[in-house]
């Protein structure tokens, strides 16, 4: 079924959709004035009341679909981001007006930078998006970061695509009628009554046929729009800013988790304009190929039974299909589409103003290094505690067999530090006391002899890892490593980098041995390891 063809099937399908609508408005209306009139005239006003109150509220429903369409492309959701004019920002400008005139498109009215790795074009459109209305472009700035200036106008020539044909006309009132369908359906589905139940499964019934037919409608109109921007920008730059996109995406993923977030446990943020304008330096600092590792093994999210628009490899594929149109050298320009934009920090900072929440406003703010190290020590402190505290249960239980004290209560001033450690694990307490006191998963509880100290090995190691930490920040041999091409931690000296997994080794072994570890300790100053080194504040 040609493409035409499936639009002006969707386009009879979402007709019947609001024809079914005003058939059941029609019914209930006819029903309620029988109720009324006739079945329970002058006797159980209760009953007549009850159903016409439940005729009602499906009413209710059905309007609300009915008017979610006709209000489509006038109404958008709320987006959090910067507006940016053409003397803001007049090189972007320029370039979106580039792409606006290849494809022979009016640019937009209004341009938008935003927090996403993602590109899109709105239209406040009128009589159901038949008629043209103000426009809106959003682009992210975590893609702009990520992206070259020729793949830049491989994306933008994909949007502008979209309303390039005229065969996306009318298909964009079909895919606007999807935000009706299931918005209708949504309503009947958060209510439990047996009528809506009823006319819930009529029209669940009716949108799955409708969504299957406009699902092909949409995926259609997204091969139509990578046609327009492999004509306008290039078959190799719109097919390199498809395989960029996934990669973009887990790399953002990383920088959220490992450097944006990286102050959650502390309570602080990095300083202003770098919560969103650290991805750059991350993306700088590595190769394309180191980028490309950040989604290495990440499965591709499972696609929704009714996505619009096709898997990525099945757009690349196509465009790659194209002709050569002899344009690859436009891909030697290697700059970074952000090199656009002209004082990218202040437009970084004005985003974290619309975006981030209120209650991290008040937040501290710490340079990246200071960030590094007190996020290290929480990690550190975090690692230790479990085997500090186990420790401090053995030692007390130790004591309490030799006519000492009994074991009570562990204070967080009484945690043993790593010398204390050390010395209850060359006492033989490690494997007898301390691992029995660490927790443990409930599937783990009953693990005796040697699959025990298997299971609990790797905990002890990190608790003493995290003791040593400390111990390193303390003595000012252990320094922040921001490592934009690599994971943020510590640092440490050399003798410790290639000394320090074998020490542990030796003293988590069956056998515990406590001397490498020591030996390396000996060049370190001592002091408590019970309060943090830096604190957020």
């Amino acid at each position: 079924m040609g493409f035409r063809l499936r639009v002006l099937r969707a386009f009879v399908l979402l007709a019947g959709f609001f024809l079914m609508g005003f058939v059941l408005l029609a019914a209930m209306g006819v029903l309620d004035w029988l109720l009324v009139t006739r079945v329970f005239v002058d006797r159980a006003e209760w009953a007549a009341a009850t159903l016409v109150t439940v005729t009602l509220m499906v009413a209710v429903a059905i309007l609300q679909g009915m008017l979610a369409f006709l209000r489509a492309g006038r109404l958008e959701t709320e987006r959090h981001a910067v507006a940016v004019g053409p003397d803001d920002q007049p090189e972007l400008w320029d370039v979106v007006r580039a792409a606006a005139a290849a494809t022979g498109e009016r640019p937009p009215d209004e341009l938008y930078l935003d927090a996403d790795v993602n590109a899109g074009v709105t239209e406040q459109s009128r009589l159901l998006g038949l008629l043209p209305g103000r426009r809106r472009m959003y682009l992210g700035l975590p893609l702009l970061a990520g992206l070259t200036v020729p793949q830049l106008r491989g994306v933008l020539a994909h949007e502008f695509g979209h309303y390039a044909h005229l065969d996306t006309r009318l298909g964009g009132v079909i895919v606007r009628g999807r935000a009706a369908v299931l918005h209708t359906v949504d309503v009947f589905g958060r209510n439990d009554t047996w009528f809506h139940r009823a006319a819930g499964l009529l029209y669940v019934t009716y949108a799955h046929l409708f969504l299957r037919t406009s699902q092909a409608v949409g995926r259609e109109q997204e091969r139509a729009a990578d046609r327009s921007a492999a004509r306008h920008a290039g078959r190799d730059a719109t097919a390199a800013a498809l395989r960029a996109l996934p990669v973009l995406e887990a790399a953002h993923d990383h920088y959220l988790t490992a450097y944006a977030g990286m102050g959650e446990p502390v309570g602080a943020l990095p300083q202003p304009g770098e919560v969103y304008g650290g991805f750059r330096r991350m993306v700088d600092a590595r190769s394309p190929e180191g980028v490309a590792e950040l989604s290495a093994g990440r499965r591709p999210p499972r696609p929704h039974r009714y996505d619009s628009h096709p898997p990525i490899a099945e757009r690349v594929a196509a465009v790659e299909a194209l002709p050569d149109d002899g344009r690859a050298t436009e891909l030697d320009d290697p700059r970074s589409a952000l090199t656009l934009l002209r004082h990218a920090e202040e437009v970084f900072t004005a985003l974290e103003a619309c975006t981030l929440p209120a209650e991290a406003v008040g937040l501290p703010r710490m340079d990246w290094d200071d960030l590094v190290m007190a996020r290290a020590v929480v990690d550190a402190e975090q690692w230790a505690r479990p085997l500090r505290v186990a420790v401090a249960r053995a030692v007390r239980a130790e004591g309490a067999d030799t006519g000492g004290a009994p074991a009570g209560p562990v204070e967080d001033d009484a945690l043993p530090g790593l010398e204390d450690v050390l010395d209850a694990f060359d006492r033989g307490l490690l494997w007898g006391e301390i691992a029995e006191r660490m927790p443990r998963p409930h599937q783990a509880a009953r693990l005796t002899g040697a699959s025990a100290r298997t299971f609990m090995r790797p905990r002890v190691f990190d608790g003493l890892a995290g003791l040593v930490h400390l111990r390193l920040v303390q003595g000012g041999q252990a320094t922040p490593d921001v490592a934009w091409a690599g994971r943020p931690g510590l640092a440490l000296p050399d003798e410790w980098e290639q000394g320090m997994d074998d020490a542990l080794d030796a003293a988590v072994a069956d056998t515990p041995d406590s001397a490498p570890l020591r030996a390396l300790l000996a060049g370190v100053g001592s002091g408590s390891t019970a309060d943090p080194v830096v604190s957020a504040g």
